[in-house]
């Protein structure tokens, strides 16, 4: 199983290209509903796969964490994701994926991992309401598989949100300091709720000004609603917008695309754009930086973008 992560140079450019490869998994036959629902995830994220080792429990874990694994000398938080999605299946789960957020490391046990489908972000669109409102607001994103399957790709950051301690420690939010030197006004992309709000609250605490889409098609399309503006009045586009904060994996555009469409069009030359991804390898960081980013800023630290954001408009 280990094979499913390798030719990492490959997929890196796939990202680059609009393109992505996701890792099809399934949590098993819900009792309730009789169905067996295809998710995906990002194969960037997952470092490996294998049948579900001991679990050793720990005291005062969320519900949905059975405990700890050791995986070369590391302990390793699991996550039941039957449990988290409120599955009620027979079989027990069978295999545990192993993945990194923004340099977290955790397992989700799953039912069972089918293999790697190729897609493209024009093809992966917001979920529509009512796949939202059953999965609970846990789908980000679905598509159609060529088999006419149709693959929910999974808010791992929310779920992570609610069972680890990383994402909204409210302590860190206290010691971000106004900015106060000018009046500043961003744009931000990003199709997870849970960064959604952090980016909000960094932003309101920053006392800047903002406006929230949740993919790189919408945020490029305010762009250019800016830029219609700014001609007719006869100004800058950087006198509407301070800068850009862009999420890596989106629905429809991801923040790759959007960096190069910004930094390749004279209108937007003057607005420094930031990438915003729990995507952490370097080769992620490198192919950011050759799109044109300016800054690379990991997900879930406030200070830190808090800090490069000052930096950029000082």
């Amino acid at each position: 199983m280990t094979s499913f992560i390798s030719s990492v140079d490959q997929r890196t450019k796939l990202a680059g290209a609009n393109r992505l490869e996701v890792l099809l998994f399934s949590l098993g036959q819900d009792q309730l509903t009789e169905r067996n629902e295809v998710f995906g995830i990002n194969v960037f994220k997952v470092r490996e796969v294998m049948h579900v080792p001991d679990i050793t429990r720990a005291p005062d874990m969320p519900d949905a964490v059975e405990g700890m694994v050791s995986l070369r000398g590391t302990m390793v938080p699991v996550v039941n994701l039957q449990k988290f999605c409120h599955i009620q299946c027979n079989d027990k789960p069978k295999i545990l994926m192993v993945t990194e957020y923004n340099k977290h490391v955790q397992g989700f046990l799953v039912d069972s991992v089918e293999t790697i489908e190729r897609l493209s972000w024009e093809e992966v669109k917001t979920p529509p309401p009512m796949v939202s409102s059953r999965m609970g607001g846990l789908v980000t994103a679905v598509a159609q598989l060529p088999d006419k399957r149709l693959v929910m790709i999974m808010d791992v950051e929310k779920v992570l949100g609610e069972t680890a301690h990383f994402h909204d420690e409210e302590h860190l939010f206290d010691e971000i300091a106004a900015y106060t030197k000018r009046e500043v006004h961003g744009l931000f992309a990003d199709d997870s709720s849970v960064a959604r709000r952090q980016i909000s609250t960094t932003l309101d605490r920053m006392q800047i000004k903002y406006t929230a889409t949740v993919n790189g098609a919408e945020a490029w399309a305010k762009l250019l609603e800016v830029a219609e503006r700014a001609e007719a009045a006869g100004k800058s586009v950087s006198d509407y917008i301070d800068f850009v904060l862009t999420d890596v994996e989106m629905p429809e555009m991801d923040g790759y695309v959007l960096t190069q469409r910004i930094k390749s069009d004279p209108r937007f030359k003057d607005i420094p754009v930031l990438m915003h991804s729990s995507l952490s390898a370097e080769a992620n960081q490198a192919l950011g930086r050759g799109m044109g980013a300016d800054v690379y800023v990991p997900k879930f630290e406030p200070l830190e973008l808090s800090a490069a954001l000052t930096r950029l408009l000082d």
